[in-house]
């Protein structure tokens, strides 16, 4: 299947080309001169129907071009800038960039990193808002390895809140560790965060990460039924490094996961948040007792 996907890659390369453009252009100026230049009706009729045809390619040629390629505005002059060569260079670097990425976002998918992470998420939230599509719901699982990060994305968790006060919903299912689950920090921090988040309205869930299989172990955040940010690699506190991925297309499967995951009922992830806590938050009150606690996570 790769061949035909390179043939029909090459072919709208040709397509597009400028080379190919020009062509057309001159034949469009030679054939009208070449016609009245002629003598004999018939070929000149034949020359003006040539034209026609070449007017009509030209025409189409950029409508097709205009809604399937971006179009880059060019510098007004080169000769205002005080190093043209210098500026040129960086101006051809960000164009090739955005070149670059913007065939991966047109085919559905598009990949950020780093600090470019946590303003996409923002974006996607208010574009959510802003569209007004169908579910106003977020659907998040969190693989909460450290749950005081959570609680520094301040931009993120204002858009949530922006999200929930117009009338949305949101799920967020916190996955953690057995050993972290265990240890009196990280409960204390983790129903903190958790505490934070109904305070906004977030429904809450919990699910032990050593239990679920690779492909129901991600961090994803997923925008109604229309995209899914997924973190391929984790971020720290400053996003400093990280990447991740959006899709627009099979969103659908990211949701299956998400609510194979989540359950229902008694085996539900809010139902095990609740059998969490039932047994954490005393214990955080009086003297924490790491065989008790075991005893309740190796049941959840």
């Amino acid at each position: 299947m790769a061949a035909p996907r390179r043939d029909s890659g090459r072919a709208v390369d040709v397509l597009a080309s400028p080379a190919l453009a020009n062509v057309i252009g001159l034949a469009g100026i030679v054939t009208p001169i070449a016609a009245w230049l002629t003598a004999r009706g018939t070929t000149k009729n034949v020359l003006l129907v040539v034209e026609t045809v070449i007017v009509m390619l030209l025409v189409g040629s950029h409508i097709w071009l205009r809604k399937r390629f971006i179009q880059l505005r060019r510098a007004n002059n080169l000769r205002d800038m005080d190093d043209a060569h210098y500026y040129d260079l960086v101006r051809a670097k960000l164009e090739h960039e955005l070149v670059s990425d913007y065939g991966a976002v047109a085919d559905g998918h598009m990949q950020v990193y780093a600090g470019e992470v946590p303003r996409l998420s923002v974006m996607l939230l208010q574009t959510l808002l802003e569209s007004e599509s169908q579910p106003q719901r977020i659907l998040a699982s969190d693989l909460t390895t450290d749950p005081s990060l959570l609680t520094r994305r301040r931009e993120y968790l204002a858009a949530n809140r922006q999200l929930l006060n117009n009338g949305g919903s949101i799920q967020r299912l916190f996955i953690a560790y057995e050993r972290d689950l265990n240890r009196e920090d990280y409960a204390r921090s983790l129903l903190q965060l958790i505490g934070y988040h109904r305070e906004m309205g977030v429904t809450c869930g919990l699910a032990v990460r050593d239990r679920l299989r690779a492909d129901q172990a991600v961090d994803v955040i997923i925008i109604s039924a229309a995209a899914a940010l997924v973190e391929d690699e984790q971020g720290d506190a400053d996003y400093s490094k990280g990447r991740s991925t959006v899709h627009f297309k099979g969103v659908d499967r990211w949701i299956a996961r998400f609510e194979g995951v989540w359950g229902n009922g008694a085996d539900s992830a809010p139902a095990a948040l609740r059998a969490y806590e039932t047994a954490a938050r005393p214990l955080l009150d009086s003297a924490w007792d790491e065989t008790r606690i075991r005893q309740t996570v190796d049941t959840l």
